[in-house]
């Protein structure tokens, strides 16, 4: 049962301790799980109606899929890996919400014979694919919504657009495939509370298309976008759930309501811990170049999100490039960050806020490492 609980801090003082007990070696993410459970608890708390299915791109590792499930929460994949991930946790396969709207035949097979029951589309082609595959697939139309607000802008690779929609259902009532739902994309780190009136009232029209087409919808799928402070204030989950709340009045108590977070569950749970490799002036201006940098785990940092970063100097604040350590030039995390003057080589950088898409979005581009994940 879920109880209130006082929000959990992230204090450096764990990062230093970790550091005292163990040598370091290469760049990793701390993850503190008592955040990981508040998250998943307020969240729920928030929207009562709403069941969260963490998206396992976030962050897959294997004890923060492990911590959540724990907490009642559940899971949406976009790949195989993604799928045995959870299936090695008992998950069952019929929780598991497949919600990449572009599936090879070779994935959509391996989901169908494990299992798998419920899978996104969002044209015409993807729906006769997975029909063909799975001819009882339960599906679930991403349609097109608003992005304006959000960080990063998902509206233009994805989402059926109103003359796609009825085509869509038009093709669903005659091939008789079970669309059965509907789901939309705010945004990534959306900020924008608005996003979400519109794109449930959006969903609302659909629905009743649907049903006057001979559907029977029972889902709706409110995605992901649930942003997190990374330096600037964001809405905060209860702003969003009173909008939320109130526009699922307009759907019956038997239509299941789910969510998709992923950077609201884990990013305040984690510090991306990094040091410093090199040190110089280009222009007059100071460059820091630390262990882990664009394909390391700091990818987020190029799109200007704001992360914050943290150190153990006190120098006087100035405007630095920190840099990546491969031979690359587009490894160059973030310019004009304020960071103390006296920052030198071996000193450690603490980057708050990490703890989605760091390791998950790592690689071992020109031989450097991938971040360890360490949990406590």
């Amino acid at each position: 049962m879920l109880t209130k609980t006082r929000a959990p801090k992230f204090a450096l003082d764990n990062i230093h301790k970790h550091l005292a007990q163990t040598s370091y070696e290469d760049p990793f993410l701390l993850l503190d799980t008592d955040i990981l459970r508040h998250n998943a608890q307020r969240f729920m708390e928030a929207m009562p109606r709403v069941q969260p299915h963490f998206a396992v791109k976030s962050n897959p590792d294997a004890r923060v899929l492990s911590c959540l499930k724990e907490e009642g929460v559940r899971f949406e994949v976009a790949s195989k890996a993604e799928i045995d991930a959870l299936l090695v946790m008992d998950v069952p396969p019929a929780e598991i919400f497949y919600s990449n709207p572009i599936k090879s035949r070779a994935y959509l097979q391996y989901a169908a014979d494990v299992g798998v029951e419920w899978y996104v589309i969002d044209s015409p082609e993807e729906l006769l694919k997975v029909i063909e595959i799975k001819p009882d697939a339960k599906l679930y139309l991403r349609i097109y919504t608003t992005n304006e607000g959000s960080g990063y802008a998902l509206s233009s690779k994805f989402g059926a657009h109103p003359e796609d929609i009825t085509t869509i259902i038009n093709l669903a009532a005659e091939r008789k495939a079970n669309l059965a739902g509907l789901t939309f994309h705010v945004g990534s780190q959306c900020t924008n509370i608005n996003n979400w009136r519109v794109g449930i009232q959006t969903a609302r029209t659909v629905f009743d298309q649907m049903i006057e087409a001979g559907l029977k919808p029972e889902l709706l799928n409110l995605g992901g976008g649930y942003p997190v402070e990374l330096g600037t204030p964001v809405p905060s989950i209860q702003d969003i759930a009173d909008v939320v709340n109130g526009q699922l009045r307009a759907f019956p108590e038997d239509v299941r309501i789910i969510a998709e977070p992923g950077r609201f569950m884990v990013a305040d749970a984690g510090y991306f811990v990094s040091q410093v490799v090199g040190k110089t002036t280009r222009c007059g201006k100071p460059w820091l170049y630390i262990d882990a940098g664009f394909y390391g785990g700091l990818i987020e940092l190029k799109d200007g999100l704001g992360y914050q970063m943290l150190s153990d100097k006190s120098g006087a604040l100035v405007e630095t490039t920190v840099a990546g350590p491969t031979c690359d030039s587009i490894d160059v995390c973030v310019e004009n960050q304020a960071l103390p003057n006296d920052l030198e080589e071996h000193d450690f950088l603490y980057i708050k806020n990490a703890g989605a898409y760091s390791n998950a979005c790592a690689s071992e581009f020109n031989g450097f490492p991938i971040p360890g994940v360490v949990v406590i």
